[in-house]
């Protein structure tokens, strides 16, 4: 990698690493501590709706942020102040949903990673592009992008696991905390490799034609805040909640402005810029279906899926926490309705009976009668969260695969542009809701659980599409960006990620509209397969424009 890749590259791999480490750790628990019955192990107590609703807010704030933060980036703070500002707010973010239980507070620790994720996301990945200007790394640009995108699945895949033994061994609060632990940990290595790019994190010179501060601010910053304090008091709800009303209509100022940017630019830069835009929007389908891996699919494991351990391996894993106990024997436990929603009381708190826990609700025949053999009998399953462990594995194990594939079709001159394989992606990853298909059939719609393979699959099918479509987008934006915007327009790429995270909350929020599961993946199928018509449909232009710009 000497030869091939910049020195500083090492340093940002484990930066990004540990950041995504404790990014990740609170995606992979932050429904289950909503939904968890207060009283019970020290959950939220929040409706299954309600609590999709919030983390697809909560995402999808994480990722409009960026665009001022790019700016800042860009034009006031420089790059690595941003990095530090965005990463030592997200460590108090982290503790803060540890420490405080309150709702004021823990919205407060929200917002402090929403913000701090803003800083720091753009800004480090748009340092590594600059590393890659020169021209001796400058041919190897979409492989450090692909080996960046590892060292952050690295971090997604460890963090769960740790997760899992902090909250049955500790609880909820030490689990958050662990995060910022983490969060703390990678600002310290950015400190180490400090002098591997400082060369490379000089600001943008000031150009005629460049957007100002002010301009942003009074144009973009406050009418987006104005516009989401009318959607959020609107009367009614159009969108489905107040939440949703006020995030979309606080983003048509800032679509607006990215739009914006391409009649205002000059002429060589709009074929750029318009590619860019176009890609935003393709991209914003993708992700609308693979954030649902925090909801819908965090549901399917957590009510659908086998999560029993083999006999051999249930006192290893509980003696070093790895497992929960349930208990079949019967106890006071939540009450939940066929569709597995905890029902409430007039005061809103989870209603109690003595019964089983509901994890048992839709169990094989054989395995009823297995437990019904054994009475007080313990059932040791794999954590809920575990499952989120599986993405990021496969990035692991396919990045290899999927960067010697490129190699080999380059050396070979048939390997294809940028846009192309971003197209390739969305089109693989439609088939990904085609495996959660055959899932929902093998379990009678939910009558009984399912293995665990089918998760398995299904994750591993994506991450195929998503190793061709989000190292590659953030690679296509510092290729093709105009250098005096390219923070600004790394941005804009969260900002699609943003109202796709937004979008998966949404359709998360509809699972217990269809009764038919089937027909809920299938809509995420026609969703992607619509984002692939879309993108090939452009794609010849896209390409144009990347040999237009020498790549």
């Amino acid at each position: 990698m000497r030869n091939k890749h910049p020195k500083g590259l090492p340093y940002l791999f484990f930066t990004e690493m540990w950041e995504r480490f404790g990014y990740y750790l609170i995606l992979g628990i932050f429904v289950l501590y909503l939904i968890e019955p207060q009283g019970l192990h020290g959950g939220l107590g929040i409706p299954d709706k309600s609590a999709d609703d919030i983390f697809g807010t909560y995402i999808a704030l994480t990722y409009l942020t960026p665009f001022l933060g790019g700016f800042l980036a860009d034009r006031v703070l420089g790059y690595v102040k941003s990095i530090y500002l965005g990463g030592f707010l997200m460590a108090a973010g982290y503790i803060g949903l540890g420490v405080f239980k309150e709702l004021p507070l823990f919205y407060t620790s929200l917002a402090l990673i929403i913000i701090g994720n803003g800083f720091f996301k753009p800004t480090i990945s748009t340092l590594l592009g600059n590393l890659y200007e020169d021209p001796l790394y400058k041919l190897n640009k979409d492989a450090g992008y692909n080996i960046f995108y590892m060292g952050i699945n690295i971090g997604a895949f460890i963090c769960n696991i740790i997760a899992a033994f902090m909250r049955n061994r500790f609880g909820w609060g030490e689990a958050f905390i662990t995060a910022g632990v983490g969060m703390l940990v990678g600002m310290l290595v950015f400190t180490l490799g400090r002098k591997h790019y400082l060369h490379a994190a000089k600001m943008k010179p000031v150009q005629e034609g460049d957007t100002k501060l002010s301009e942003i601010l009074l144009r973009v910053f406050v009418p987006a805040i104005v516009a989401g304090i009318i959607g959020w008091f609107i009367p009614g709800n159009i969108f489905g909640s107040d939440s949703t009303d006020a995030f979309i209509f606080a983003c048509i100022p800032v679509i607006y402005f990215y739009v914006s940017l391409y009649f205002k630019s000059q002429t060589h830069e709009k074929p750029a810029i318009g590619a860019l835009l176009s890609i935003f929007l393709v991209s914003m389908f993708f992700w609308a279906v693979f954030k649902q891996n925090g909801t819908a699919l965090t549901r399917w494991a957590n009510y659908y899926t086998d999560r029993s351990v083999p006999a051999v391996a249930e006192k290893p894993l509980e003696d070093i926490y790895m497992v929960e106990a349930k208990d079949y024997a019967d106890r006071e436990v939540p009450v939940y309705d066929t569709q597995f929603r905890s029902v409430k009381g007039k005061d809103g708190k989870a209603l109690h009976e003595v019964g089983k826990d509901v994890y048992f609700k839709n169990i094989s025949p054989e395995q009823k009668a297995q437990l019904e053999a054994g009475k007080d009998h313990k059932v040791y399953l794999y954590n809920t969260e575990l499952f989120q462990s599986i993405n990021p594995f496969w990035v692991i194990v396919l990045t290899p695969v999927v960067v010697g594939f490129w190699a080999l079709l380059r050396k070979r001159g048939r390997e294809p542009l940028t846009p192309s394989k971003i197209v390739l992606g969305l089109f693989i990853s439609s088939l990904s809701c085609l495996v959660m298909i055959f899932a929902v059939k093998a379990g009678g719609n939910g009558d009984f659980k399912v293995s665990p393979w089918w998760l398995v699959a299904s994750y591993g099918v994506i991450t195929v599409g998503e190793l061709c479509l989000s190292p590659m987008g953030l690679s296509f934006v510092s290729k093709i960006s105009p250098a005096r915007i390219t923070a600004l327009m790394m941005g804009g790429f969260f900002l699609a990620n943003s109202v796709g995270n937004k979008l998966s909350g949404i359709l998360a929020s509809t699972w217990y509209d269809y009764e038919n599961k089937e027909n809920y993946f299938l809509v995420n199928f026609a969703l992607l397969v619509f984002a692939t018509l879309l993108g090939l449909s452009m794609l010849k232009r896209l390409n144009r424009i990347m040999r237009e710009q020498g790549h």
